[in-house]
């Protein structure tokens, strides 16, 4: 099983930044890609950006170009880099992750607890 954890929201202004971390750990043997979701009270959770190992990236039209998601695989951590934020991102974010168990073993798919990003006008 894998453990998402993540940290580094908080309350910042508009046009603020702020750096997310989500670390797995637990016992599997790859994570084929991580994500980044988000959702704010009253709606529906939505993408906000995904990557690879191999670091492939894509982003909702909503965050291209404020947002960055990384990867360190060998700390089995990704990371999003939100810059220019705008009240419209405040929100909870979910980190998720597709794992593959075993060396032979089959694909799962992981949430985290999520973290408050609070953007103030």
């Amino acid at each position: 099983q894998v453990q998402l954890v993540e940290s580094g929201g908080g309350l910042v202004q508009a046009g603020g930044s702020l750096r997310l971390s989500c670390a797995a750990s637990g016992s599997f043997f790859s994570i084929n890609a991580m994500g980044w979701y988000r959702q704010a009270p009253g709606k529906q959770r939505e993408l906000v950006a995904t990557s690879t190992s191999g670091g492939i990236t894509n982003y909702a039209d909503s965050v291209k170009g404020r947002f960055t998601i990384s990867r360190d695989n060998a700390k089995n951590t990704v990371y999003l880099q939100m810059n220019s934020l705008k009240p419209e991102d405040t929100a909870v974010y979910y980190c998720d992750a597709y794992v593959q168990t075993t060396r032979w073993g089959t694909i799962i798919h992981s949430w985290g607890q999520g973290t408050q990003v609070a953007v103030s006008s």
